[in-house]
């Protein structure tokens, strides 16, 4: 569910539509509120690593911008985002049908927004966290 919140979901959207990578991936928008993204993708064979699992490179990318879009979403109007740090703890293989990006801001400020994000594997046997992030994101005022 994508939320207006005056505009907020309109502009995360439109920006996450221009993310080739998440295009490439298969990556999905699923749910947009102020200071919380969530972004999900599906299992493919193409995307996996030499033991079969979601390749780390690939969590990684989805939790960025889950966790970019979570802060560009508490920045004002005409602002973008880029991302300065992060840290990423890989928990367990990512092996499951689905895998929910959820990022999430801890603390938005006028330049710098902190947020955390956490990557679950979905299947037959529930959710289960497959790896965790610490992000500091940079808000920029294009022109």
């Amino acid at each position: 569910m994508i939320e207006n919140l005056n505009g907020i979901g309109q502009r995360v959207r439109a920006s996450f539509d221009q993310q080739a990578l998440m295009t490439l991936i298969g990556a999905q928008l699923v749910s947009v509120s102020r200071g919380a993204v969530d972004i999900e993708i599906s299992f493919r064979n193409d995307l996996t690593q030499h033991n079969g699992v979601l390749h780390a490179g690939v969590i990684t990318s989805v939790l960025d911008s889950a966790c970019g879009y979570a802060a560009l979403s508490m920045m004002p109007e005409g602002s973008d985002v880029v991302s300065v740090e992060f840290k990423v703890n890989l928990m367990r293989p990512a092996d499951g049908d689905a895998f929910m990006a959820e990022g999430r801001v801890l603390k938005a400020g006028r330049t710098l927004t902190v947020a955390r994000g956490d990557a679950y594997a979905i299947s037959t046997h529930g959710r289960t966290l497959v790896a965790t992030m610490l992000a500091t994101m940079m808000r920029l005022n294009p022109g």
